[in-house]
C-alpha cells in the first residue's frame, strides 16, 4: 500500500494466517544462528540441517521412506515462500528482502516460528509483478532447494516442482478467499492474476491445470505412503 513501510506491511500480510507470518524482531545477542537458526543460503551449500530435518519429518509421519519427508519439507518450505512473497505483493505491495543470505530458517519449528527475517525490515523492489516473485522465490530459493534435497535423497524433481505449484495454488487460495470475504475484490483479483502469469512460465508450467478456480496436478507428493495417509485434493491420483 503507498506510504506503508515494509514492516507495517508484513503485519498485514501476517493477518492472512501462520504461513503468511515471518518472525522480524532484530536478533539478539549473538544473532539468528545462536537461536537454532541457518540462513537458508546455506542450505545448499551444506545438507546438514536440511537432511536432519526430513528425517525428522519422515519418522513423524511414520515412514521409513527419506523421499516422503523430502517432498513434503520442499512442499512446506515453498508454501512459506510463496506465502510471503505473494502475499507482501498483493497486501503490502512491495516485496520485502528475502535473499537467502537474509532470511533464516529453523529445521525444528513450524509455522510461523520457522523463519527470520531479522529487522529492519527493507523492501527488495517495490514492483510485484510475476516476473520479480519468480526472481525472488523461484530463482533465489526454489531452485537451489530443489538440488540440495535431491542431494539429500533421491526424489523426483518432477514432482518436487509439482509441489511447488501446489504450494504456490493453496497459498494463493488462502489469500483470495480471505480477500474476497474482507469484500477486497481488486486485491484477490490481481493475486489470480499473479498466479496465472507464475504458472504460465517454467518451472511451474506444465506442473499442473488451472481451471475454474482450482488446481489439478500432474504428479503425487507422496503423502498417499504415509500411514493413514491419503490423496491430496489436487492430486493427480485422485
Amino acid at each position: 500500500m503507498p506510504g506503508m513501510s515494509m514492516a507495517a506491511g508484513l503485519r498485514r500480510v501476517a493477518e492472512a494466517g501462520p504461513f503468511f507470518a515471518v518472525r522480524t524482531a532484530e536478533a539478539p545477542g549473538e544473532g539468528p544462528r545462536a537461536h537454532g537458526y541457518v540462513p537458508l543460503a546455506e542450505l545448499d551449500a551444506g545438507p546438514g540441517p536440511l537432511r536432519a530435518r526430513i528425517a525428522t519429518v519422515a519418522g513423524r509421519l511414520g515412514t521409513d521412506e527419506l523421499r516422503v519427508g523430502a517432498s513434503l519439507v520442499f512442499q512446506g518450505l515453498a508454501a512459506r515462500l510463496w506465502s510471503l512473497a505473494l502475499g507482501s505483493a498483493v497486501l503490502a505491495g512491495a516485496l520485502p528482502d528475502l535473499s537467502p543470505e537474509r532470511l533464516w530458517w529453523h529445521p525444528d519449528r513450524s509455522a510461523p516460528d520457522e523463519l527470520w527475517l531479522p529487522g529492519p525490515v527493507s523492501a527488495a523492489d517495490p514492483g510485484t509483478s510475476a516476473d520479480r516473485l519468480r526472481t525472488a522465490v523461484v530463482d533465489a530459493h526454489l531452485v537451489p532447494l530443489h538440488r540440495a534435497v535431491r542431494s539429500v535423497c533421491q526424489v523426483s524433481g518432477q514432482l518436487l516442482w509439482g509441489n511447488a505449484g501446489s504450494a504456490l495454488f493453496g497459498s494463493y487460495r488462502v489469500l483470495r478467499d480471505g480477500c474476497r470475504a474482507q469484500g477486497r475484490t481488486e486485491a484477490a483479483d490481481t493475486a489470480s492474476a499473479l498466479v496465472r502469469e507464475l504458472f504460465r512460465e517454467p518451472p511451474l508450467h506444465g506442473t499442473g491445470t488451472l481451471a475454474g478456480g482450482t488446481f489439478t496436478r500432474r504428479s503425487c507428493c507422496l503423502y498417499y505412503r504415509v500411514p493413514g495417509g491419503g490423496f491430496c485434493g489436487d492430486c493427480a491420483l485422485a
